[in-house]
């Protein structure tokens, strides 16, 4: 399937494939939304349930204090509960 015909989430999951990408890399690269990007990763780790791959996300993490336990790992946190620091990266993804 050409890249044209294929649709946006599919587009991603196969670049994850490949890949490590932050959400933001993701709706930089495939010119959406930073939350449409999230949306897309959530509907793909479904859609690999049954399957012999999985979606790997690595947790935002406080780039002040090293805090990384936060509870939902498809969602960039504002601020870290910990330090309070808006100092926090991404989540980071990819299909294995």
């Amino acid at each position: 399937m050409q890249g044209a015909e294929r649709t946006t989430r599919q587009r991603i999951a196969e670049f994850l494939r490949n890949n490590s990408a932050e959400a933001g890399a993701l709706a930089n690269e495939f010119e959406i939304t930073t939350a449409a990007a999230l949306s897309h990763v959530e509907h793909i780790a479904r859609s690999l349930d049954g399957t012999d791959e999985e979606l790997l996300a690595a947790p935002p993490e406080c780039r002040d204090c090293g805090f990384s336990s936060f509870d939902d790992l498809t969602n960039r946190p504002s601020r870290c509960p910990e330090c309070k620091s808006e100092n926090v990266t991404e989540p980071a993804f990819t299909i294995r």
